[in-house]
């Protein structure tokens, strides 16, 4: 029988040495189990590690079949990779001492694709569903398509029929869409979407979770374990393009629990990937990102991959992100939107500026839509700037607008009751800030906002007509992708700016104009464009330089 406990602490040790080539982030979650294993004898050290615990897990993933490939061919079962085994060994492992439960409720696996994790997810939660002495357990593997939901759920239903012994062993019925014990009511399937009402999930395998655009089944499920004695939030996906997402805020936050810099005892994560310094184009960085490198990914492939990738800056960001777990933007995205997040403070507050001369900049859109209204601030070299966002309730309340109902619940975004946005309440805020802040003037875009700036000016606030327009919006789109490049746009942090930002594309193809735009309806830059308008004012207070003249003179002519 394999020792589960010798070949995970081995490949610890073979990581830390460099036996084994890592990345910073697998070296530090192998650190931590080795300082923990030297700890637990520590009285006041709240886990221990049980390896019998660990053993049985390692055991029965072992006993599942392949269900795909040569392998699966030849009818063999799986076998564990010594990176695997650490995986299992440390994610069921480790217990609470005042309980005996287990220590972990969230794992992160982020790893490149062809590395297995699909495979693993199912075995683990086929022995969620009828090994961990869970009665009534509920296990689900959510996606956000259809597709995606049986990429784990498939495998485990294939492992099931391979394996008659197990299921009339544990009374397990293998149906077209779900895998079902009809004596405890436990049951496994594919999830799109949120959970339905009284669910309660045991355990929650997210897939492919940088496809998320928020955190919605993500919460929903953790929210809905709260009677569940040792559940078990499993995210396994590769890296993507949308770096304003849950799956990097989450990768961000694992990244700080393993440097020391975020105390988190409830989260296991091992990220594979590469190095801020490495050279992508080394051919040394394959192994290292790729555990299962020579194994379930061929050299050949990932050299042949990394070559086309040399030739082509449309393939390289796909290679860099599949298969060398680097985060990139979307292909067509303006903005560099973490230079925008690394900006951010949540020290910094609108109040802080009480008194200072601002700029607001507002993108009144139609009724039913999202209005942003950004001030900004000469702060530092640079700018700062806040924003409010108004929609009415029935938009808010859209099953696609997740995210606008989490701003909400955040305080970033303001609920208007009702069918369309009222126009009072985004008044009566530009009054109030008018009344604590030197506010030169309100730059509106005059599509929408004719009403709402005729009874503002009647209140004696200044409000000057800037449209959305390629020759007007073209020197504040390249000052604020400047100031973002400078890190010298200041912010407190909020998400929806960046959501919004990392949706702004260029939408001129004539000569060397820029001028923001979106791919689709759905994604929202409303907050860019009232920030780029408010922008654009403040830049009347630099000297003309060159390429100014046409900007300046279309701003005369719009006022």
């Amino acid at each position: 029988m394999t020792d589960y406990i010798a070949v995970a602490e081995q490949y610890a040790r073979d990581v830390i040495s460099g036996e084994i080539p890592a990345g910073k982030y697998i070296k530090l979650a192998c650190q931590r189990h080795l300082d923990d294993l030297a700890w637990q004898d520590d009285a006041g050290f709240a886990y221990r590690f049980d390896a019998k615990a660990a053993n049985k897990v390692c055991t029965f993933i072992e006993l599942m079949p392949h269900t795909k490939g040569k392998w699966a061919a030849k009818k063999q079962t799986l076998k564990l990779e010594p990176w695997q085994v650490f995986f299992v060994v440390c994610a069921f492992g480790w217990l609470r001492r005042k309980d005996n439960t287990r220590r972990f409720r969230k794992v992160l696996l982020l790893v490149p694709r062809k590395n297995g994790k699909s495979a693993l997810a199912a075995a683990i939660g086929l022995y969620m569903l009828v090994a961990d002495g869970e009665h009534g357990a509920e296990v689900y593997s959510g996606a956000t398509s259809e597709k995606q939901a049986w990429e784990v759920f498939r495998p485990a239903r294939l492992m099931a029929l391979k394996r008659p012994d197990m299921c009339s062993h544990y009374g397990l019925s293998v149906n077209a869409s779900n895998l079902h014990i009809l004596s405890n009511e436990s049951r496994f399937e594919p999830l799109i979407g949120k959970p339905g009402d009284g669910s309660s999930p045991s355990c929650a395998i997210v897939d492919e979770y940088h496809e998320h655009d928020t955190d919605a089944m993500y919460s929903t499920m953790e929210t809905g374990m709260g009677a569940r004695e040792q559940p078990l939030m499993l995210a396994i996906t590769t890296a993507g393009d949308n770096i304003a997402g849950p799956c990097y805020a989450m990768q961000g936050e694992a990244q700080a629990m393993l440097e020391g810099s975020r105390q988190d005892d409830e989260t296991f994560a091992l990220i594979y990937g590469v190095d801020e310094d490495d050279d992508w184009t080394d051919p040394a960085v394959l192994r290292k990102a790729n555990p299962n490198f020579g194994v379930s990914v061929g050299e050949d492939f990932l050299l042949a991959r990394q070559k086309e990738a040399m030739g082509s800056p449309r393939k390289a960001g796909q290679f860099k992100t599949k298969h060398l777990n680097v985060w990139v933007q979307a292909r067509d995205a303006y903005f560099n939107v973490l230079r925008y997040q690394q900006a951010g403070s949540p020290d910094l507050t609108l109040d802080s500026f009480a008194g200072q001369e601002a700029i607001i900049g507002v993108d009144l859109a139609e009724k039913r839509d999202l209005t942003a209204v950004e001030i900004l601030f000469r702060h530092e070299g640079g700018f700062a700037r806040f924003g409010r966002y108004y929609a009415p309730e029935e938009t808010v309340e859209l099953p696609e607008n997740e995210h606008f109902r989490l701003w909400r619940d955040k305080g970033v975004l303001i609920q208007t009751d009702g069918a369309v946005t009222d126009d009072r309440e985004i008044e009566a805020d530009i009054l109030e800030w008018c009344g604590k802040f030197d506010v030169r003037e309100v730059a509106f875009d005059p599509l929408h906002s004719r009403q709402m700036a005729v009874q503002l000016m009647e209140q004696g606030v200044a409000c000057i007509d800037f449209a959305n327009r390629p020759t007007l919006m073209n020197e504040p789109m390249r000052k604020m992708d400047a100031l973002i490049a400078d890190g010298k746009l200041f912010h407190d942090g909020e998400p929806a700016f960046a959501w919004m930002l990392s949706n702004v594309v260029n939408r001129s193809r004539a000569g060397d104009v820029h001028s923001p735009a979106k791919e689709r309806a759905a994604n929202k830059i409303d907050g860019p464009v009232a920030a780029m308008m408010a922008l654009g004012r403040w830049l009347l207070d630099e000297e003309k330089g060159a390429g100014m003249d046409d900007y300046f003179a279309a701003l005369m002519e719009a006022e």
